[in-house]
């Protein structure tokens, strides 16, 4: 099955056209799969980029909310979404960030929440918690995650995938088959194989957990806490 997509967007029509990293024939990038396993290994890698063997080009990320809610419960952190925006862009010029998220429209303070993600740098995509559990499915965003990455894929040179999903594998893979580079950024103990082994480099949240989280003394402010939103 093949995935092409040479048809700019209005929205994306100002975008030149994309570079390949193999030149103008579109080839599989090649597969450099890098488990960053603790925090000293990360601050080794120049500068502690997120990537250290290829320039990244321009970069698009895509956040599965509920995944990095998840992966943050686990490790005792609370993101500061300015910092994560920050570190997960590094130099590299930015497309757009996504954030992906269920949300039930009866709660103020996730309202308040979404409003500030989008003021400060996100695009949300959301879905309605209360449609899906009344129609027995689970609120995830895979699809929407899968269609966006691929739909974009012409425009960006290194996806940033924020989940830990094997679901996405498949996603994941055709995009690195269009030639883009994908970085997956997941707690490694909830992070699927199949999902590591089909990025170009993963990243374990444990290992930059310091980077990212919020300080409470000098947070930022908003409506309601990163954790109440999901």
């Amino acid at each position: 099955m093949s995935f092409t997509n040479n048809k700019k967007t209005n929205e994306y029509k100002e975008l030149k056209e994309k570079p390949h990293w193999q030149g103008t024939t579109v080839t599989p990038a090649t597969k450099t799969t890098t488990r960053v396993r603790d925090t000293k290994s990360q601050e080794t890698s120049q500068g502690a980029d997120m990537s250290d063997d290829l320039n990244r080009g321009r970069v698009a990320i895509f956040i599965d909310g509920l995944n990095l809610f998840h992966a943050a419960l686990q490790i005792g952190i609370e993101i500061d979404y300015v910092k994560l925006l920050c570190r997960l862009t590094q130099t590299s010029r930015l497309l757009r960030a996504f954030f992906y998220t269920g949300v039930d429209t009866s709660k103020e303070k996730q309202q308040g929440f979404l409003l500030w993600m989008r003021r400060n740098g996100y695009r949300v995509v959301t879905k309605d918690i209360i449609a899906l559990t009344e129609s027995g499915k689970k609120p995830n965003l895979n699809v929407e995650i899968a269609v966006d990455m691929i739909t974009l894929a012409p425009y960006y040179d290194t996806a940033v995938l924020v989940s830990g999903d094997g679901d996405l594998a498949y996603a994941v893979n055709a995009v690195t088959s269009l030639g883009s580079r994908v970085e997956v950024i997941g707690l490694q103990t909830m992070t699927s194989d199949s999902l590591i082994d089909v990025a170009d480099y993963f990243i374990d949240f444990d290992s930059i957990k310091q980077y990212i989280q919020k300080d409470s003394q000098f947070g930022y402010n908003y409506r309601s806490s990163p954790t109440s939103h999901l």
